[in-house]
């Protein structure tokens, strides 16, 4: 049913699609389709939130336990950067972007289970890694923030625009200057 939705969605758009035709599309009823999601809005959540959990995994990539801060943070903001230039991962955005005046329970939906709910996990880890002395971080949130906008740079623009692909090098030298900027900015004294 998610598989089913997302390629609706990015075809489409997120208005043109209704919860009749993610059944029709995939092969199920609609009332089971709406005994797993009560609306196109939770559905769409439940694409974004498994998208996030499954391509990005926090807790694989950021252990608790981590003491190699650059390691951790070049290895989830690889991760990271290459999510947000996957084409599905794109394909959503510009859904988001594209309709969410139309229909703000996309743009909550979107912010919620994406956005925001890494922001949160990231901000939780940097805080921890605070509290255990490998960061010297006052505000985990508004750090979290900066890391990932320091991510989102024109390469991500520009993919996002369709102007240019993103080479591996273009990728890891962003990721390599974003954890650099950072940690000369929270690494302790």
């Amino acid at each position: 049913m998610l598989d089913a939705a997302t390629s609706l969605f990015m075809a489409h758009g997120y208005g043109a699609v209704s919860m009749d035709a993610v059944a029709r599309a995939a092969g199920v009823s609609k009332a089971t389709l709406y005994a797993h999601f009560n609306s196109k809005d939770r559905l769409f959540a439940t694409i974004i939130g498994d998208a996030c959990q499954h391509r990005i995994a926090l807790g694989g990539v950021l252990p608790a336990e981590a003491t190699d801060i650059r390691s951790a943070l070049l290895a989830f903001g690889g991760r990271l950067l290459r999510f947000f230039l996957e084409e599905r991962a794109l394909a959503i955005h510009r859904i988001v972007i594209a309709e969410s005046t139309r229909f703000p329970e996309l743009g909550r939906a979107f912010y919620d289970h994406g956005p925001d709910a890494l922001l949160r996990s990231l901000a939780a880890w940097l805080a921890e890694r605070s509290r255990a002395g490998h960061l010297t971080i006052a505000d985990p949130a508004m750090a979290a923030e900066q890391f990932v906008g320091m991510l989102r740079t024109s390469l991500f623009l520009r993919v996002s625009l369709g102007l240019a692909a993103a080479s591996a090098a273009e990728i890891d030298a962003t990721v390599e200057a974003a954890v650099s900027t950072f940690l000369r900015a929270y690494e302790p004294a």
